[in-house]
Formats: C-alpha cells, sequence, structure tokens
C-alpha cells in the first residue's frame, strides 16, 4: 500500500496539493492549528476543509491528534503553548463535533505513526497503569491500544510532557521530543512522527526500530512517502 504522510500543518494548505488519488492512505500527523503567523478565519477553513476530506474518503484519511489540537478538544486540559483564546470556542466546537474522526494512532504492520513518537520508557509507565491489561486484551494492534487508551480516564498519559518540554517524566506519544525519542524509540517498530521541527525529512535507525521525523513544512513544502 502506497502510503503519504503530511507534517505539522499549523494552519498551512498546502496539503491541497496532494493527489489522493496517487495513494492508499493520507495520514495527518496532527496539529492542524495555532500558527505563528495566519490568521483565525485562515486557520479554521483549513481545519474544516480538511475535516470534509476526511468525510469524504474515510478509509484513506487519517487524521491524527497533535498537542496543539488535544488542548482545544479537551479544553482547559492539557496546556500547550501558541494557544489562542479567540479560537478557543469555535475550535473546540469542531474538534468536539467530530472528535470520532480523529485518532491517537495509525498502525500498518510494524509501522507506527504517531504526533510526536513511543518511546521505551513512556510505554513502560503506561504498561503499569490499571486499565493496560484490559485494553490489550481488547485491541491487539498498538495503535488501537493507544486510541482506545484517549477514551479512558488515564487519557491524561498521552498528553504527557517530559522534561524536554517543560513537563516531568517520560514524554506521551502526543508530546515526546527528538531528543526523548533519538535514543529511546520503542523496540520492533518503524516510526513516522512529526512534532519537532526538522530541515529535513530523516529517517534514524537501529537494530529492529526507526523513527522518521516529518515536520518540515515550516521550511519547505514536503511529505513523507512510503510503501507498506
Amino acid at each position: 500500500m502506497k502510503h503519504l504522510t503530511i507534517g505539522d500543518l499549523h494552519g498551512r494548505d498546502t496539503w491541497q496539493q496532494v493527489n489522493t488519488k496517487s495513494y492508499d492512505k493520507i495520514i495527518f500527523l496532527g496539529d492542524y492549528v495555532d500558527s505563528p503567523t495566519l490568521s483565525d478565519p485562515v486557520i479554521l477553513e483549513n481545519l474544516k476543509k480538511i475535516v470534509a476530506l476526511k468525510k469524504r474518503q474515510p478509509e484513506k484519511i487519517e487524521l491524527l491528534l497533535g498537542n496543539h489540537d488535544a488542548y482545544y478538544l479537551h479544553y482547559p486540559h492539557y496546556k500547550c503553548s501558541g494557544f489562542r483564546p479567540s479560537m478557543q470556542r469555535d475550535l473546540t466546537m469542531l474538534f468536539r463535533k467530530n472528535a470520532d474522526l480523529f485518532r491517537i494512532a495509525y498502525q500498518k504492520d510494524n509501522y507506527l505513526f504517531t504526533h510526536a513518537g513511543v518511546t521505551n520508557n513512556w510505554y513502560g509507565e503506561v504498561m503499569r497503569l490499571p486499565v493496560w491489561q484490559e485494553i490489550c486484551e481488547q485491541e491487539e494492534t498498538l495503535a488501537g491500544q493507544l486510541n482506545r487508551l484517549e477514551h479512558t480516564t488515564y487519557r491524561g498519559t498521552l498528553y504527557d510532557a517530559g522534561i524536554e518540554r517543560g513537563g516531568s517524566g517520560y514524554g506521551g506519544p502526543l508530546w515526546a521530543d527528538l531528543k526523548e525519542t533519538f535514543n529511546d524509540m520503542l523496540h520492533g517498530y518503524r516510526q513516522v512522527v512529526g512534532h519537532t521541527r526538522v530541515e529535513e525529512i530523516r529517517t534514524i535507525s537501529y537494530a529492529g526500530r526507526s523513527m522518521t521525523y516529518a515536520d518540515v513544512l515550516s521550511t519547505k513544502e514536503q511529505f513523507y512517502e512510503l510503501d507498506i
């Protein structure tokens, strides 16, 4: 299957240049909002178009949540820098109305797509949650488990920020920094993430695991293609 991954947009409409007919899956890595330059109406309209695209092609389009999106969806929880009070009402309404269209993770075979990535240290903490065994019995894949965790009272674990991002402990799949994932990427998975800006799409590989960083749209119009 031919996959296309689109990094952090922050209001940009560069995704519209993509010919959706050329791909089997198109994965948005989250952070659709909170631009340092674009206006409120531009950001809102762009997100509405992305939601409409998902509704037109629900099996082809995957919309993942980013840390900026989570603040509006779960407002006033899980604070994030760049927040626009002027957009809170409209964005919260839009995200909540379409909450079933957004997910934490997407997985194909051992390829795992999240906004920021999963580390061994963070995953080790999650495995200690009282609800985790039950989740694992219900979901076979890691992506399915993470998506189900979002709908429990323990979902805050997904939004943990590590020390590199001003928090404590280990960053979750919406907040993990490159400095965390670079050295501690989860064993057994090939991950694709955004969140940490890089000038070039780059892949770091170790034995049986890898991490591809795709948050480049602040410097160039480039998407990440792969066949799985």
